[in-house]
């Protein structure tokens, strides 16, 4: 079993960034792929991210490409998603979820965080 906690969120002013961090217990953290996700009130959660074991392979949602940047550090039981250039229509609670399989589909996550609250003003 993982138990995943995330951090790092806050409050930014548009065009700013924030490096958020999911945190894992558990010795096979470096087994699971490990997704982020995020939801605003009245919407399903979306796809943002997703971080192959190895942190090899990365994949983004278009609305993410060019501004984010996923990464692990399997060393700490650590993914991190680097978000620069923020927008307000990125305000969200963001989410890491793990998996077996490198997926976009928040129906193959096993394990989520608690979610950690982002909100980008104008």
């Amino acid at each position: 079993q993982v138990q995943l906690v995330e951090s790092g969120g806050g409050l930014v002013q548009a065009g700013g960034s924030l490096r958020l961090s999911c945190e894992a217990s558990g010795h096979t953290f470096s087994k699971y792929v490990i997704g982020w996700f995020r939801q605003t009130p009245g919407k399903e959660r979306e796809f943002v991210a997703v971080v192959s074991p190895s942190g090899g392979n990365i994949y983004y949602a278009d609305s993410a490409k060019g501004r984010f940047t996923g990464s692990r550090d399997n060393a700490q039981n650590t993914v991190y998603l680097q978000m620069n250039s923020l927008k307000p229509e990125d305000t969200a609670v963001y989410y890491c979820a793990a998996s077996r399989v490198v997926t976009m589909s928040q129906n193959d996550y096993d394990y989520w965080g608690q979610g950690t609250q982002v909100t980008v003003s104008s």
